[in-house]
């Protein structure tokens, strides 16, 4: 039809055409010069425009969040709960806020705080009556390796960490992440709800943490555990513009931990710091170029949006889209002023904030510096009383929490069990810190402090459906769930619950530290601890109990409840007198004797506790060569030299004397270390107990007994296999060799020695079971063996019972190693050990790690007995970590001579309520006032 048209067309009209055509063309084509773009746009110029302006938004949730009805983690089928007459502990008004009532949880979140009928729901509701118990938010673990150093450590399934470099922000935590790491369970069963999972602290920049919650997922992936994670991980490209982005995180350390594994000193790394920060800078500062010519219409040679994927999560830290801090493990890892000032000075230099200190032991001598970090002073994540075991740690203090006040709690897992991060707000309670705030240094603060306070870390409508319901008040000691709720999902199945007083559903009394902390301050964290030594006689007056050593048992010979208790008076560090005032007071003291009164305010004398398991008395500082005793010779894969001969090692050759971690047990009440020479693989030497407050060996009484056990271990990470340890254990015991070693093993296998064996294993314990009766028959004599260590004993409590083998345990073993994987974890999960052990008569003492939980033993006791569901008096108790021990090391001790302490009671709920103010020691002849 067109082409008909123009072929009818009249000439003179087709001319016309002709002449518009020729006037048109020249000024259309100046129309197009004018207007054409130099340059063809982006194809993708809007999308850019997008990701351009999402650079200015600031992390968080959508404004709509707390409308949401279901969780982003909801499971489809998990049933609506109610949890009724309950203590609430909400996180709210800075922890001070407790409610009485119920707590409703559906599709995943917190649905009301009140009181409620069960008439919410049809059937499917399941009611819980909480009848009283306490309930508080599921533990926010802020600094673990969980997943990534996995339980049991098995060849390549450590994964924490990057050799290629110093500075590697492009590594992510998730992509090393086991899904079947033991621990996940295990630390859910003590409370812990979420972990922020940081690479190691190999790396000056290690790179990027994630966020997991710890429960088992439909999906069984590691993605699936995360919670909000960065839109970046499963692209490179920028996510919907319209939504805030989400929270990153990544991990930087300082200080000793890249020195050492990349060779680097100080200066080296915070020279890499910057050269990495300055590089992030200048990425940022080409995008906000690109985007600002693309913001104002100029495309002129606009090229690629300028983007390095290796650097991305670096520039995201520099437009504060990433809560960082670091452990020498950042959020970043520094311990020292030296290594916390590089790092203020950094976020200075290129101006990002930072999230959280970690480690941070000198933090509490630095709060003006903390100030001056860029935007605001950083977190502080601390352990409470774990100090010492390098330099950098040497002036940790276990008050530095309540000096800083406010801070988060942290397990570094698996160096610390985050199954018992509790603990540590218990530990950090105690010696200070209030109640709310101990709460929320693992709860809210942690919440917080890495971005997830809107969900997470509070008991409030709206909030995810994390929460514990604890058996006692969760800062009593031993405080235990009866039941862990992820998402509104319970994590515990049929939970084993043990017995706790009413006077444990109270908040703990503490003791004062006002002075102490005044010497930590004045003394730049390392204050005298040397005591005072008083009085050659000291009337200790309101004592409420009086507790003694008799024959290897420990027996009470005073106890009241009523009013002011009885004095006791002590001359020289023996016991004089126990009454009331009048009677003991009426013998002759002499008429030159001034009496010192000490009044103990309801408190108690009690037996001295014993050390063993952890090289105390051979260290200053675990991982200073240079501090410490050294190791022996393992003669299996090691040559012996030929000077020593047939010798054998004797600790008490190496001893050091005032060590802090000695003199803060001594002060703990534990006068006394047993300990054996430090060893690698199967080695062996003689044991020797020693006085934790003695200043130097040539003091009267520093050395207590030069001798005690003839100690060996049999491990399957040795060199020679198991097998081959066992059969050159066989024959030093039936055919001993000549010299100074023969003559030891023949006293072990002619039954006046003690033979202590370091091992995990149930089959290598059976094994030794067996080889202890073979040694019996061929000597004709009864063999004395005690297995220290283990972790597996109770699978043979009965065997072990039967052959009167006694056992040194760990009060909270852990699965590290495949020979200690069966443990009995105790409650929530299962009876404890010792327990299971005491009912097959096995004799049971309690052991430790490391040299710094020596000051802590008279707190594992406590908790131990507690765990044991109440079975045990405080007799027995005392004896887990005295007379038992004693015992089972070959330590002979006349009861004349062994050691008392003098507690002062705060009127607290514990079994060693309050804190030791004196040692009684007749050994030495003096009593010591702290």
């Amino acid at each position: 039809m067109n082409k008909g048209y123009v072929a009818l067309a009249r000439p003179d009209e087709h001319r016309y055409k002709q002449l518009l055509l020729l006037f048109l063309i020249p000024l259309l084509s100046l129309c197009f010069i004018v207007l054409k773009p130099h340059h063809p746009p982006p194809r993708h110029a809007p999308e850019i425009l997008k990701r351009c302006r999402s650079l200015k938004q600031i992390p968080g949730p959508p404004p709509n969040f707390h409308r949401r009805r279901e969780s982003d983690r909801f499971e489809s089928g998990t049933k609506p709960v109610l949890i009724k007459n309950a203590k609430i502990w909400t996180g709210l008004n800075n922890g001070t806020q407790i409610l009485d009532g119920d707590i409703l949880l559906d599709k995943g979140i917190i649905m009301g705080v009140g009181h409620f009928g069960t008439a919410l729901h049809d059937n499917d509701l399941a009611v819980i009556d909480a009848g009283g118990r306490w309930v508080s938010p599921g533990i926010v673990d802020i600094h673990s390796h969980l997943g990534d150093d996995p339980s049991p450590t098995l060849s390549g399934a450590e994964d924490y960490y990057s050799n290629a470099d110093t500075i590697v922000p492009w590594m992510r935590s998730l992509d090393g992440l086991n899904t079947h790491d033991e621990s996940y369970a295990l630390s859910m069963s003590g409370g812990v709800t979420t972990s922020l999972v940081l690479p190691g602290s190999a790396d000056a920049i290690g790179g990027q943490a994630y966020i997991i919650k710890l429960r088992k997922t439909a999906e069984r992936s590691p993605s699936s555990m995360l919670l909000e994670p960065p839109y970046q991980i499963n692209a490179s490209e920028p996510w919907d513009a319209s939504l805030p982005p989400r929270w990153r995180h990544m991990k930087h350390a300082c200080g000793e931990n890249p020195s050492r594994v990349h060779s680097a000193t100080r200066m080296d790394t915070i020279w890499a710091f910057r050269q990495a920060y300055n590089k992030a800078t200048q990425i940022m500062k080409q995008q906000d170029e690109y985007c600002s010519k693309i913001e104002a219409g100029d495309l002129k040679d606009l090229g690629s949006f300028p983007q390095d994927l290796q650097w991305e999560a670096l520039v995201d830290v520099l437009r504060n889209r990433v809560k960082f801090g670091g452990f020498s493990q950042v959020n970043v890892h520094c311990y020292e002023a030296v290594d916390l000032d590089g790092l203020v000075r950094l976020s200075n230099e290129f101006k990002f904030p930072i999230a959280a200190f970690h480690h941070a032991s000198e933090t509490y001598l630095t709060p003006e510096l903390l100030k001056r970090a860029y935007g605001k002073a950083p977190a502080i994540a601390l352990f409470a009383t774990n100090s010492r075991y390098k330099r950098e740690s040497y002036r940790g203090s276990e008050f530095a929490p309540r000096i800083l006040a406010e801070n988060g709690f942290t397990s570094d897992h698996p160096v610390l069990d985050s199954r018992h991060l509790l603990y540590e707000a218990q530990q950090a309670h105690y010696y200070g810190l209030p109640d709310n705030l101990a709460l929320a240094s693992i709860t809210s603060n942690t919440a917080e402090t890495m971005g997830m306070g809107h969900r997470i870390g509070y008991i409030r409508k709206g909030w995810d459906a994390d929460l514990v319901i604890w058996d006692s008040h969760p800062l009593a000691l031993g405080a235990t769930p009866v039941q862990v709720f992820i998402d509104g999902i319970p994590q515990l199945d049929s939970p084993y619950v043990s017995f706790k007083p009413p006077a444990y559903q109270k908040s703990p009394k503490v003791p004062n530290f006002d002075k102490e902390v005044e010497l930590t301050l004045a003394y730049d964290g390392l204050p005298p601890l040397k005591p005072i030594k008083a009085a050659e006689v000291v009337i200790f007056t309101n004592v409420s109990n009086v507790f003694v050593r008799d024959s290897n048992t420990v027996k009470s010979i005073y106890s009241t409840t009523a009013g002011n208790g009885r004095v006791v008076v002590s001359r020289n560090g023996q016991l004089l007198c126990t009454g009331n005032q009048t009677k003991c007071l009426q013998d002759d003291l002499g008429s030159d004797v001034e009496p010192v009164m000490v009044d103990l305010k309801g408190g108690s004398i009690e037996p001295a506790l014993i050390s063993y398991g952890a090289p105390l008395g051979l260290e200053h500082i675990n991982q200073e060569p240079s501090t410490n005793d050294g190791f022996v010779f393992e003669p299996l894969s090691q040559r012996i030299p030929k000077i020593l001969g047939g010798s054998i090692v004797r600790a008490v050759d190496g001893l050091l004397f005032n060590t802090r971690d000695a003199l803060y047990a001594y002060r703990a009440g534990v006068t006394t270390g047993i300990t054996a020479p430090s060893h690698y693989g199967f080695s062996f030497g003689l044991g020797t107990a020693f006085s934790t407050g003695a200043s130097h060996k040539l003091e009267s009484g520093a050395v207590i007994q030069e001798v005690t056990a003839l100690h060996t271990s049999i491990g399957f990470d040795d060199t020679a296999s198991v097998s081959t340890q066992i059969a050159t254990l066989r024959r030093l015991l039936l055919t001993p060799p000549e010299g100074p070693a023969g003559v030891w093993f023949k006293r072990v296998s002619g039954g006046s020695l003690t033979l202590v064996v370091e091992t995990h294993s149930a089959d290598v314990i059976a094994t030794l079971l067996t080889l202890k009766a073979e040694i019996e028959a061929a000597k004709k004599s009864k063999m004395q063996l005690t297995i220290s260590g283990a972790n597996e004993a109770h699978l043979l409590a009965e065997y072990l019972g039967k052959a009167e083998v006694g056992v040194l345990v760990f009060p909270r073993p852990f699965p590290a190693t495949w020979d200690r994987r069966r443990i009995a974890p105790g409650p929530p999960l299962s009876p404890n050990a010792v327990q299971q052990l005491m009912v097959h008569n096995v004799t049971v003492g309690l052991m430790i790690a490391e040299i710094w939980e020596a000051r802590n033993l008279p707190f594992d006791v406590a908790w131990t007995s507690l765990d044991v569901n109440g079975t045990l008096r405080k007799e027995e108790a005392l004896a887990l970590a005295s007379v038992n021990v004693e015992k089972l090391l070959c330590a002979k001790v006349e009861d004349r001579d062994t050691d008392l302490v003098a507690r002062e009671s705060t009127g607290g709920n514990s079994l060693f309520d309050g804190r030791v103010i004196g040692v009684l020691s007749p050994r030495r002849g003096v009593v010591e006032l702290f």
